[in-house]
């Protein structure tokens, strides 16, 4: 499986103990570092800004003045208020807000701002008017667009929320034309609203007297209808109040006969009942009611007399004589008699009493009935007449409704009639009232005063300073500070070597050598610091071939590679310097070849070249003036560098000489100009990106990471070389301080020598 090449993006494992970048958002310190660094500008603009508002407040004071004229209009409740009564309508404040804004709408309508420019004779006559109005060579107006235009932009309307008022006012450049201009436009709109609030109430006026006319026309038709129906009727008394306590004739007598109706209906019932029963009794066995009747007969109480008389002599005559005497027997014979004629008697009267009752309750029951009769015609009568009466009550009342209803709306009438004579009359009938005229302004608009004008112009000065200050800053395309390498590059930072100009110690010393001239420098320092950071980056592993290259030529990667190998040194270790740029070395200069080795390695032009093409051994290996520190030189200049440094010889060089030094750094050309240093990075075990924060462009670190990266390369991290301190920078604040320890750390040193 092919190995996968890290992109641009990538972001590579970072080792324990390795502190991670700051965020990315500017800090209070760095926007503060920011303006501190633009100070000047800053205050040049703001300056500038000030005397360009003061001069623009003197040039429009002087060549365009500016007056504002203002006039209240008191705009009335929008509801009509009833003269005749003491008691004020409550209006919600919405409805007359929005009341007040459709009067300033109306103001500023076209029609109003015509008749104001065409048919007012003072405005026409203004300075203004004859600036903003196009005349022919007679003297005639042309146009009046202009002027139309200044005024729908400048005469103003403006609704109070919470007063009962509409604000007027006018800008212009004289005061007393303004004050004019606006007098004229609240005149003329009271006038012309009045006129049309009175015109609609005269029509209003003139609809109601018509309509109370058609009304008492109406009238006088139901009073002839109410007429009509009593004359119909035959009734006059129509008009009675129907209740309980009067009522009609005709209701009564209905009511008797409806009352007698029901009384003979039950009697008719009752004798039918009656006779029912009757009928019953004479066909079945003798009642009781009848037994008492037939026993109070005469003829029967004689008879019972007789028998109880004959019984009383049986008793005696069988005690007498015995049961089969004569004498007992025709008792017997004879008292049989009485109870035959008894039973006979019987029979007749309680038969003629049932036949009697029988035919009283026929001949009481066609009583009835005839009277039934009769008084069913007299209750048609009755009821005819009483519904005669009802519909002429309804038709009457009908057509008095309808008379009182009109009566009614005359009277409504006739009282809104009386309100809107009042209403024509009243002074505030047109719900806008002028408070007072407008005063000629004492003062200009506030675009006209110094203390707009001055604070505006510095603010937009400083503004413009602090925007350009930080355009600057942002325009910036160079790697400048940790922060650039932190948000552009997807890199460690190893160390940040400071420019020669900040150092104090090592500013007349060769560059490449600060760390073993000036070891208490703040850049010998940064050496230390970047050896410390690459020792710790992956202790894990060991990293013995390190090569230090940069994007573009003199970006400082020598420096960074011999300060690094004498860092090493410094600490007891010992350090294989191997010079690989071919076309421009310079590790012969920094460490020349002393005369008085008369060696014939020495001598001659023997380097890394020589050693690639076989023509050589590690006799190339030479030491420097630096005791620890060895040197292999890039030899004479080969036609094909690329392919001589990706010779196996060149592996096999690092290989063995891992073995025998501490540390093998390769100083290598230029990443973005040859291929040299993609071919070394895969035989390093580590490499170290160098870029200059006076030259590398953030595309240039970008470019240099991904070509490094696209090979495979181990990149250990970067260097920030000649790096400046700026003000408000972490730098400035950092060089001041290693300055005051260092000074202290030498007189300390010096003290103890003495």
């Amino acid at each position: 499986m092919p190995e996968r090449r890290p992109t641009v993006g990538h972001r590579i494992a970072r080792p324990a103990g390795q502190m991670l970048p700051a965020a990315a958002a500017l800090t209070p310190k760095e926007v503060l570092g920011i303006l501190r660094r633009h100070i000047v500008l800053i205050v040049f603009l703001t300056v500038l800004g000030l005397g360009a508002g003061g001069g623009t407040w003197y040039l429009l004071r002087e060549y365009v003045p500016k007056y504002t004229a203002q006039t209240l209009i008191e705009v009335l409740p929008p509801v009509e208020t009833d003269p005749m009564s003491i008691v004020a309508t409550q209006v919600n404040k919405d409805i007359h807000y929005q009341h007040r804004l459709s009067i300033a709408n109306l103001i500023k309508q076209q029609r109003m701002l015509q008749d104001l420019l065409q048919k007012n004779d003072k405005v026409r006559a203004t300075k203004w008017f004859r600036r903003y109005t196009k005349f022919d060579e007679d003297g005639k107006v042309v146009s009046i667009t202009k002027a139309f235009k200044y005024l729908k932009k400048h005469l103003s309307a403006y609704a109070h929320r919470d007063a009962e008022f509409v604000e007027l006012s006018m800008t212009c450049g004289d005061a007393g034309e303004a004050a004019e201009i606006v007098n004229e436009m609240a005149q003329l709109f009271v006038n012309s609203h009045g006129s049309t609030k009175r015109t609609e109430l005269g029509e209003r006026l003139t609809k109601l007297e018509q309509r109370q006319s058609w009304i008492q026309g109406e009238i006088n038709n139901a009073e002839a209808a109410l007429e009509e129906v009593r004359k119909a009727s035959g009734i006059t008394d129509l008009d009675q109040p129907t209740g309980r306590y009067w009522r009609h004739t005709y209701e009564v007598n209905l009511e008797d006969l409806e009352l007698q109706h029901s009384e003979l209906l039950l009697a008719i019932k009752q004798t039918e009942a009656d006779y029912e029963n009757l009928e019953k009794l004479a066909e079945g066995p003798v009642s009781v009611q009848i037994e008492k009747v037939v026993e109070s007969d005469p003829v029967m109480v004689m008879l019972a007399e007789q028998l109880a008389f004959q019984e009383a002599q049986l008793a005696g005559k069988l005690t007498r004589f015995g049961e089969n005497h004569k004498v007992v027997r025709e008792t017997r014979q004879l008292i049989d008699k009485i109870k035959e004629r008894r039973q006979q008697r019987q029979e007749i009267i309680a038969e003629q009493t049932r036949r009697a009752g029988l035919e009283n309750a026929r001949d009481r029951l066609i009583v009835l009935y005839k009277r039934f009769e009769e008084l069913q015609n007299l209750r048609e009568e009755a009821a005819a007449k009483k519904k005669e009466l009802d519909i002429a009550r309804v038709q009457y009342e009908q057509r008095l409704k309808i008379r009182d209803e009109r009566i009614g709306m005359l009277n409504d009438i006739k009282q809104q009639v009386e309100k809107m004579r009042i209403m024509l009359n009243d002074p505030a009938t047109p719900k806008v009232q002028l408070v007072g005229l407008a005063p000629a302004p004492l003062e200009m608009v506030v675009s006209r005063q110094w203390w707009l004008w001055f604070p505006s112009g510095t603010i937009v000065g400083l503004m413009l300073g602090i925007g350009l200050a930080f355009l600057i800053e942002v325009a910036n395309d160079l790697v400048r500070t940790p922060r650039d390498v932190v948000r552009f590059l997807d890199i460690p930072l190893l160390s940040m070597i400071p420019d020669a100009s900040e150092d104090d110690l090592g500013r007349k010393m060769n560059l490449a050598l600060t760390v073993h001239q000036a070891p208490y420098s703040i850049t010998s320092e940064c050496y230390r610091q970047l050896r410390a950071n690459f020792e710790l980056f992956d202790s894990d592993k060991a990293w013995k071939a390190v090569l230090v290259t940069s994007g573009d030529a003199g970006d400082g990667k020598t420096s960074v590679a011999v300060n690094l190998a004498t860092a090493f040194v410094v600490k007891n270790e010992k350090v294989l310097l191997i010079d690989a740029n071919f076309r421009k070395p310079s590790l012969q200069k920094l460490f020349p070849v002393s005369p008085s080795d008369s060696s014939e390695t020495q001598q001659s032009n023997i380097g890394l070249s020589s050693f690639l093409m076989d023509q050589c051994g590690y006799e190339v290996i030479r030491p420097s003036s630096i005791e620890g520190l060895d040197i292999i030189d890039t030899g004479s200049m080969p036609s094909n560098p690329v392919e001589l440094l990706a010779r196996p010889r060149m592996r096999e060089l690092v290989q063995e000489q891992r073995k025998i030094y501490d540390y093998v750094i390769i100083d290598s050309p230029p990443l973005l100009l040859v291929s040299d240093a993609k071919v070394l990075s895969k035989i390093a075990d580590a490499t170290i990106l160098v870029l200059n924060a006076a030259s590398t462009s953030r595309g240039a670190a970008q470019r240099a990471i991904f070509e490094l990266r696209s090979v495979g390369a181990n990149l250990a991290g970067c260097v920030l070389f000649a790096v400046r301190a700026m003000k408000g920078g972490y730098f400035h604040e950092q060089f001041k301080s290693y300055r005051r320890y260092q000074k202290k750390l030498r007189k300390l040193a010096g003290a103890s020598t003495v």
